[in-house]
């Protein structure tokens, strides 16, 4: 960094250059952090809201434990970029979620410093707590802490492991950073009852008063310091009404505290740090804190894309020409069309209002709209129960994100056939997000289900038009659709319900065919174009398969390409295989799709089908090698 424009992130290479520091300088550190995050993201875009939040937290957890001895397990990842400035990273955000870069999340192949792979919400306490056990049976003599916040303490594992972390009666501490905010507004009982703790404020700072003061006297045994502590939990049935929830779980609960008072943190954390058994340290904060504009509209800077730092205007996308739409707004206005005309018609999704354009459905009808917070399983048994009674449930979740709810779409959903609609968002290769966020697995993770109909729409046009189809069928049905923009500018026809099971040829070709299913068929095209004399197939239809094209395509003898932005495993190409051997087919068969021996790492799209193969150049030397062979 050039200058002196951060004079005490230049000492800062890594935890130890912060514990340095004495006390007074520590407010500045954490200004000079939001400064560079926003210079910095401002033109290399991630999450920059949370992360702008959880700066004081950051700081002080770094000065107060030995980290990476000690031990910080971040939930979800979008609180952490501070940390990475903080633990040897800072020359390297200009590579920020770049293909080679730096992640955007936590990576313990990127640093000692990042304990566990983050990406995906609710997993920080049972990680901890793991931590903690093996921390214990190993004679490591260590602390770990838990972060948690973005409302992924209402998350179903959160509380499974609360419940597990007292019983274990393990050396650990949770933060729980509650800035009142998941990527949208959080919803339940849970977000009211942290906003309005039972346990009245007063009481708490009064014990944690008594703990500080005889810790610091260290005149009296652990023991009876203990003691003192049951006396003044007793005093609570005659200070308060109600129980504190988790205190009712056996985890000693401290604050809230102000989560940007960063001397204050460091104190409280210093005084309790050496506690035994569960804790857990509540931290008020405001999402984006430090740059107005989040502050006052924090969803919409949840990750806010390029802008200006000065101003706080978004930048959009240049060029004049009007920009196809993105898929996940094209199924939001599908799903109003249809839910219009269809009063049965609902629509749910967990935690992703916004990320889903569910938003859309909410707007025209929100009470048909539901947001069930960070609960993928609880979402989809949800639909189920509506769909039992009578009503046409639309389930929008990310595909990486729905593996959470494995069992509960076949249980719940698939052995019944209930008319359930999942709509899979992101699936495919997504991007910058990286390999928490991939979708490479939900059709190999469905297909194996009875009873589903899978499909994937190439463009626009044909998302709506399995919507259409989708809405009047009487079994469960999934479409898969990617990150992103679509191909068509002139989107908005009038929705026509498809044949189930029905492929369309869209070129003719004599020395080879691509098979292809979504969106990436675009790359098939170009490839066949280029190669000449090649056949491809829009699949539409993982299941049922059209065996007629199949049989069709099977009787030339030419070589068979399938290509599909799915793992390699399990999907189109298995499929296919499946049927090749069933029938006898001697043709020549090559799979493209992500590797099966791997996980993908971020970059665009672009960048990372050119890397894995995936691309229209990739696809014609696979395609002249099979022809030249052929001959």
């Amino acid at each position: 960094m050039a200058g002196s424009k951060y004079p005490l992130l230049e000492k800062i290479d890594s935890p130890a250059d912060l514990r340095r520091l004495p006390p007074a300088e520590l407010p500045a550190v954490c200004d000079e952090i939001r400064r560079f995050l926003i210079e910095k993201l401002a033109v290399h875009p991630g999450h920059f809201a949370s992360s702008m939040g959880a700066v004081e937290i950051t700081v002080a957890l770094h000065y107060v434990f030995n980290t990476p001895d000690d031990r910080i397990v971040w939930d979800v990842g979008h609180q952490a970029y501070g940390h990475k400035l903080l633990t040897g990273r800072r020359d390297a955000f200009d590579t920020l979620r770049c293909l080679d870069g730096l992640s955007g999340f936590p990576n313990p192949q990127e640093s000692e410093y990042d304990t566990f792979t983050a990406g995906h919400a609710s997993n920080s306490i049972s990680a901890a707590l793991g931590m903690s056990v093996a921390s214990s049976l190993t004679g490591a003599d260590r602390n770990v802490v838990a972060v948690i916040g973005d409302a992924s303490i209402a998350g179903g594992l959160a509380w499974e492991a609360l419940n597990n972390a007292a019983n274990a009666n393990a050396n650990l501490l949770i933060i729980l950073n509650d800035n009142d905010m998941s990527i949208d507004r959080p919803t339940g009982s849970l977000n009211s009852y942290l906003a309005h703790l039972t346990t009245s404020k007063a009481y708490n700072t009064l014990r944690y008063k008594a703990y500080r003061t005889l810790k610091r006297l260290r005149l009296i045994s652990d023991r009876r310091r203990g003691a003192v502590l049951r006396f003044t939990n007793s005093l609570k049935s005659l200070w308060v009404h109600e129980q504190n929830l988790f205190e009712g779980l056996n985890i000693r609960y401290f604050g809230p505290f102000d989560g940007h008072d960063i001397n204050r943190i460091v104190r409280v954390l210093s005084d309790i740090k050496d506690m035994k058994g569960p804790r857990l340290l509540h931290l008020r904060t405001v999402k984006g804190k430090g740059f107005p504009a989040a502050e006052q509209n924090p969803a919409a800077w949840h990750a806010p894309g390029l802008f200006d730092p000065s101003t706080g205007e978004k930048i959009k996308e240049s060029g004049a020409a009007p920009k196809p739409p993105k898929f996940q707004d094209v199924f939001g206005k599908t799903l109003t069309e249809l839910a219009e005309a269809d009063q049965k018609i609902v629509g749910i999704t967990a935690a992703m209002l916004s990320g889903t354009s569910l938003s859309v459905l909410q707007k025209r009808f929100p009470e048909r709209t539901f947001d069930v917070g960070i609960s993928e399983g609880h979402a989809v048994t949800f639909a189920a129960g509506m769909a039992k009674d009578g009503l046409r449930p639309f389930v929008a979740i990310y595909s990486s994100f729905l593996q959470r709810a494995y069992d509960n779409i076949i249980n719940d959903v698939a052995i019944l056939g209930l008319p359930v609609v999942f709509c899979i968002d992101r699936a495919g290769i997504v991007g910058e997000d990286g390999v928490t966020h991939h979708g490479a697995f939900d059709l190999s993770y469905l297909r194996p289900i009875p009873g589903l109909t899978i499909a994937a729409p190439r463009n626009e046009h044909e998302l709506r038009n399995l919507m259409a189809a989708a809405a009047r069928a009487t079994s469960p049905w999934v479409i898969r659709y990617p990150r992103g923009r679509g191909s068509l500018t002139d989107w908005h026809n009038d929705p026509q319900p498809v044949a189930v099971g029905r492929a369309e040829r869209l070129l003719q070709g004599s020395r080879a065919t691509i098979l292809a299913i979504g969106p990436i068929i675009g790359e098939a095209l170009k490839a066949a174009r280029e190669t000449g004399d090649v056949g491809v197939v829009d699949m539409r239809f993982l299941k049922p398969l059209d065996e007629a094209m199949l049989d069709e395509v099977l009787a030339s003898g030419a070589p068979v390409v399938t290509l599909e932005d799915n793992s390699v495993i399990g999907g189109l190409g298995s499929a296919v295989a499946e049927y090749m051997a069933r029938k006898g087919a001697s043709n020549r068969l090559r799979a493209i799709g992500m590797p099966a021996g791997s996980f993908i790492a971020h970059g665009t799209v672009a960048e990372l089908r050119n890397r894995e193969k995936m691309d229209a150049a990739a696809i014609v030397g696979i395609l002249n090698d099979l022809i030249t062979t052929r001959k």
